[in-house]
């Protein structure tokens, strides 16, 4: 990815080098609108990574100490942490077992006189059902919040991710479907108020320099990462659309192999952030693709409730089933745009030839 866009991304340097004006400048303003665009958003504001957007997202609708968020148990601890920062107490929800996004059918029973959130997270790129959770929180008055981090581009019934709750958070952090040059992250949304407030949260809790009318922070996308996104931003749905033919190109040669493959809903159209597939023995598999020059790895291997930083929720060992069930099963193939046919072919042959070995 990078090998082919070095020269336009050595160009936006130095012009960011030349200007000398390297924090909340001229790209980071352009790199806001466009991004909105691209989520068919109204506003976009560039923080400093995925987790502060979501922590901002959270401070600036009010939600603290004493309040709950309800977000999947199948998830990257960040979603958790930001509920957290906050004061507010994660509530977790079990993962529908085709998508291994939250289970929308689970979220009412969840919901109590404390809620005030739901997280849904976007799973290795496919979308939540997120008409059913808009349903749901409509009639008890939640925010819905996307937690975008691995989804950058995907569709839910053609619309972008970003744009299908109250706000969205994303990540750019290097992995990404579109990545930064470090750590970096924006929110998206149509809330006018809440974004002016993100944009004075992120800023020390200042809009005018030296006046703060709360206690903010210091969370901003700088001028050097929103000139590379940039550049990234216009390659996005061609990277995006590789990844999708390999994917494909994985379920057509995967076919038959006795393992669990991804399901893709009529109404989703996932950018495949990592290809994912259910092996029981797992850590076998694992080592002597290992051994064969094949790397996978394994997203999440312990769930965030067995997590020692949450060691208040042990408790759960054992409630949350489906969850530790995929935690020990689910193993990342390969997956990078441009990667080719017959790489893809090499790791489907020495896979298939682990399987039987294993058995």
């Amino acid at each position: 990815m990078h090998k082919a866009i070095k020269s336009e991304v050595l160009i936006a340097l130095e012009k960011v080098y030349d200007t000398n004006w390297f924090v909340m400048g001229s790209e980071l303003e352009q790199f806001e609108v466009e991004f909105a665009e691209y989520c068919d958003t109204s506003y976009a504001i560039g923080v400093g990574s995925g987790l502060d957007a979501l922590c901002l997202i959270l401070k600036a609708y009010g939600i603290g100490p004493g309040d709950e968020v309800l977000i999947p148990s199948n998830t990257f601890i960040a979603t958790a942490l930001a509920v957290s920062y906050v004061g507010a107490t994660p509530i977790f929800v079990e993962p529908n077992e085709a998508t291994y996004n939250i289970n929308s059918e689970l979220i009412e029973q969840s919901i109590t006189a404390k809620t005030k959130a739901i997280i849904a997270v976007h799973l290795y790129g496919q979308a939540a059902d997120m008409d059913e959770i808009n349903q749901i929180a409509e009639e008890y008055g939640l925010v819905v919040i996307e937690d975008a981090a691995q989804a950058q581009g995907a569709l839910y019934k053609k619309r972008r991710v970003g744009s299908l709750g109250n706000a969205a958070g994303f990540s750019f952090y290097p992995g990404k479907n579109i990545g930064a040059l470090g750590d970096g992250g924006i929110v998206t949304t149509n809330d006018e108020q809440l974004a002016h407030r993100i944009k004075e949260l992120r800023n020390y809790g200042s809009s005018i320099k030296y006046i703060h009318t709360s206690k903010g922070t210091n969370s901003r996308l700088d001028e050097i990462q929103a000139a590379v996104l940039r550049i990234k931003l216009r390659h996005l749905n061609g990277w995006n659309k590789d990844r999708e033919q390999i994917a494909q190109r994985y379920n057509s040669k995967l076919a038959g192999y006795g393992i669990i493959l991804p399901e893709v809903p009529d109404w989703s159209l996932p950018v495949w952030h990592q290809y994912i597939i259910r092996v029981s023995n797992r850590e076998k598999v694992q080592e002597e693709l290992k051994n064969r020059g094949i790397q996978t790895l394994v997203h999440y291997p312990v769930p965030i409730h067995l997590q020692e930083a949450y060691k208040e929720y042990s408790y759960l060992k054992g409630k949350l089933k489906l969850t530790e069930t995929l935690s020990n099963e689910v193993l990342s193939l390969p997956m990078w745009p441009g990667m080719s046919e017959s790489q893809i072919d090499t790791v489907c042959r020495i896979l298939w030839e682990v399987i039987c070995f294993s058995r």
